[in-house]
């Protein structure tokens, strides 16, 4: 595991949904190759998902830029070896 190996950029996250995230991705570091960027996203999302409702994003690589909306209280961005993690939940939106 690479627990406190973390840097968080950004974060509005209370500090427990910010160690899950970071424990997340790295246990997606464990289980995955770190080239295998897809598969690190569609694990720290699908947690995510189950432990906090539906409507995470996650994003992971080593250079990438991002403009989004996120709902308050939602958004950590942190760097962890060689890649950078974005997860964010969507705000949600009712119909006009």
């Amino acid at each position: 595991m690479l627990e406190g190996k973390a840097v968080i950029k950004e974060s509005d996250m209370p500090v427990k949904m910010q160690k899950q995230a970071m424990a997340s991705a790295s246990q997606a570091l464990d289980i995955y190759d770190v080239s295998d960027c897809v598969s690190i996203a569609a694990h720290i999302k699908k947690e995510f998902d189950g432990l906090f409702g539906c409507g995470w994003q996650c994003v992971v690589g080593s250079n990438f830029g991002c403009f989004f909306t996120h709902s308050q209280g939602t958004f950590i961005y942190f760097a962890m070896e060689t890649l950078n993690f974005l997860v964010f939940k969507a705000p949600s939106s009712s119909p006009s």
